[in-house]
């Protein structure tokens, strides 16, 4: 690409603007027919500025602008005829100024240039204010621009994540842990849903070195099952039963042992059972809501 003077770029830039005279576009439109480019230059400000004609939407012009358009041709003025230049008169020898006068030639082409450079200056800064108010526009009101440009709606996924629990109470089952029908040593609940249980203690007393272990004996289990350490609280609470059916749960017998510190160490009781109890139904499931 052969280097280009400013004012060739301007020139250009004025061209695509729409805002040369008639000689000037005639040059403009010659350059561009021997100079791919200079025509390329041309091309290139066409799209810079073709921002501007995206933000206007097209508007078919009313019925009564083309009946006065041609109520207007109608009552023109016959075309005066064309007349051919004549041929231009002989160049008269260079005549010397006289001494005194100042050629201002090299200022009326300077004054051009400026005049040029100022007009597209004043475009680019009209380009860059359109853009920013397009973008103000597309964030807040992207319905006012045209459908060319108007942004895509952005879709946003959102994951909700809801408890496991259900919202419904549960049935709650409740065993009391005793010896031979004597005052409870433990109160042992299960929620229905979870199957989490808790153990509270109400009249055992531990003896020194020992410790009370829960186990759930059944008729579908080859040997007792440990469902852990009761703790020195008032209240011990595990999840352990979420491993066993319904069925198993509901219809076992619950038994504490008196095991060495920490509980047995090869998860078989060491002991006779000391306190016995089979859950019962305290709370009834809540009942389905009617439809509506």
């Amino acid at each position: 690409m052969m280097p280009y003077s400013e004012d060739h770029i301007a020139l250009a830039a004025e061209y695509a603007l729409g805002t040369l005279d008639a000689d000037e576009r005639t040059q403009v439109e010659t350059m561009m027919s021997v100079d791919k480019d200079f025509s390329a230059i041309v091309d290139a400000w066409e799209d810079k500025l073709s921002v501007l004609n995206q933000m206007v939407g097209s508007v078919e012009p009313r019925a009564e602008v083309w009946d006065k358009i041609k109520t207007a041709i109608g009552h023109s003025e016959p075309q005066v005829p064309l007349v051919l230049p004549q041929a231009a008169p002989p160049v008269a020898p260079e005549v010397k100024e006289p001494a005194g006068v100042v050629d201002t030639s090299n200022v009326i082409r300077l004054s051009a240039q400026a005049r040029r450079w100022r007009n597209v200056a004043s475009f680019t800064t009209a380009i860059a204010a359109a853009l920013v108010a397009m973008i103000a526009v597309g964030v807040y009101q992207p319905d006012l621009l045209p459908d060319g440009v108007r942004p895509k709606p952005r879709v946003q996924v959102v994951e909700v994540k809801t408890s496991a629990v259900s919202a419904t109470p549960s049935a709650q089952y409740v065993a009391v842990l005793q010896k031979d029908g004597g005052s409870p040593a433990f109160i042992l609940t299960v929620d229905g849903a979870t199957k989490n249980f808790t153990v509270r203690k109400v009249g055992a007393a531990p003896e020194p070195g020992k410790s009370f272990e829960l186990w759930l004996i059944s008729d579908k289990l080859q040997r007792p099952r440990s469902l852990g350490v009761i703790g020195g609280g008032d209240f011990t609470a595990r999840p352990v039963l979420s491993s066993y059916d319904n069925d198993t749960i509901n219809t076992a017998t619950y038994a504490v042992t008196v095991e060495q510190a920490g509980g047995s160490p090869d998860g078989n009781p060491h002991s006779a059972p000391v306190f016995t109890g089979k859950l019962i139904e305290s709370v009834p499931p809540a009942a389905p809501s009617p439809a509506r």
